[in-house]
């Protein structure tokens, strides 16, 4: 939960509730699972509390929303963590970027997590919407389309640059920017953009961008993909004199002939998902991140992963990959698991940005990766191999091909997907930095 939302929260000292809806596996059938209730408690703190419909409990196709903490049961669950707020529900709560669209949209900065719940489009990521009715409502509002980038990028403009308060949006400009509010992406400026191919969040220029995100983020998705790395298709489309990225969804399958009656109107497979936060049952302020770790999410794929042994090793490749760019963003809310039918693995690599950085000795990922903590050097990498179901000997040979291909490749990859050589020398210090082959010491 937010700062501005907690405080939002702990003055509204009231209960308020929406019904859950789902979209099943590999059908574009939306139905009500259960319903949701957030209370806050006189000091501030909250208390939610979910129950699954007898109706939905009854079906032979019914999923649950979370296998371990929002089992199919009877009888209502209640929880005081996280601010009252389970964390399948959190992960549909839109990124700050589309806290910030409701914000603008609703003309004010203090939303509740109900307001988050009901004013997010279909978008969100996974399977799940909300509303205040028993039966699931029709999708009515159409996506935007690749032709609109121009005009999606400078509705993101205006909200970069003007606040809440100032004046509002056109109708239709707001039409184009509430659609597409709550994909992934982070606080980066973006929309969700529809062609024949399927969907893509289209992630744009952001306010105090230091090089051109777009061909850099294209490019270390596709090393990810020549270090064996699940990641999604990309392509870089040009908006004038810049650019944006369009990433495909991977949580989306188009389909031909959506179904007809109560909830109908997809014309997409919605998959349930959830972030690495949810399955640490971890917080996400960055002051509690003592449960963010890799290997106690390795540990998880035995409970989460229908493939735990392939997802424990990929998740090794991945923490690699971000020691080795630098990308020290890689907290939680950038992990996720993905359900396209009944069960869940690991879901493709998203959000891997270069972070430069002046540090020389010694860098920090976001996660606990060895017995040395956070430390992004090799020996802490492979301190810990068979947890990832590894042994020693392959991690390291794992290392040594990544480290080549990305050392030999990461400049011409990052031309060939459109930058310039600017671009190049402003990431460079985030590639193989010099400390990742010194030793590392025990932490306190």
């Amino acid at each position: 939960m937010t700062p501005r939302l907690a405080r939002s929260a702990a003055r509204s000292a009231q209960s308020a509730g929406c019904y859950v809806y789902i979209q099943l596996p590999g059908t574009t059938t939306v139905v009500t699972c259960g319903r949701y209730e957030h209370q806050v408690l006189p000091n501030g703190s909250g208390v939610g509390r979910f129950a699954y419909g007898q109706s939905y409990l009854a079906r032979r196709d019914a999923v649950p929303i979370d296998p371990t903490h929002l089992r199919l049961r009877r009888g209502t669950v209640e929880t005081a963590r996280l601010g009252g707020v389970f964390g399948a529900i959190r992960d549909a709560v839109p990124d700050s970027w589309g806290q910030r669209v409701i914000e603008r949209a609703l003309g004010r900065t203090e939303i509740s997590i109900l307001d988050l719940l009901l004013h997010s489009p279909e978008d969100r990521i996974g399977a799940l919407s909300f509303g205040n009715g028993p039966t699931p409502p029709a999708i009515v509002r159409p996506f935007n389309r690749v032709i609109q980038l121009p005009a999606l990028l400078e509705v993101a403009r205006q909200i970069e640059e003007e606040s809440v308060s100032d004046r509002p949006l056109d109708p239709q400009m707001h039409d184009l920017l509430v659609q597409g509010s709550s994909a992934l992406g982070g606080a980066r400026p973006k929309n969700e953009v529809e062609d024949e191919d399927g969907l893509w969040v289209a992630k744009f220029p952001a306010k105090g961008d230091r090089w051109n995100n777009a061909p850099v983020e294209a490019a270390m998705l596709e090393l990810a993909r020549r270090c064996g790395i699940q990641a999604p298709s990309t392509r870089i489309e040009r908006i004038g004199s810049q650019s944006a990225l369009l990433v495909k969804r991977f949580d989306r399958d188009r389909v031909a002939q959506p179904s007809t009656g109560s909830g109908a109107g997809a014309r997409h497979l919605r998959h349930r998902m959830v972030s690495a936060l949810t399955v640490l049952d971890a917080e996400d302020h960055v002051s509690e991140r003592k449960n963010w770790s890799y290997l106690r999410l390795a540990d998880e794929m035995q409970r989460w992963s229908s493939r735990p042994a392939a997802d424990r090793q990929e998740l090794f490749l991945r923490m690699v990959l971000n020691a080795l760019v630098s990308n020290t963003d890689d907290h939680p809310r950038n992990h996720a698991f993905v359900a396209p039918g009944s069960e869940f693995h690991l879901a493709p690599v998203y959000d891997v940005t270069p972070q430069p950085t002046t540090a020389i000795d010694e860098r920090h990922l976001a996660l606990e990766a060895g017995q040395f903590g956070r430390v992004a050097r090799r020996d802490n990498l492979v301190s810990l191999a068979p947890r990832f179901s590894l042994t020693v000997d392959d991690a390291h040979g794992l290392i040594d091909r990544m480290r080549a291909i990305i050392t030999s490749e990461w400049a011409a990859e990052i031309r060939r997907q459109g930058g310039t050589v600017a671009d190049c020398h402003a990431v460079r210090g985030a590639f193989v930095y010099a400390g990742f082959e010194y030793p590392s010491t025990p932490q306190p």
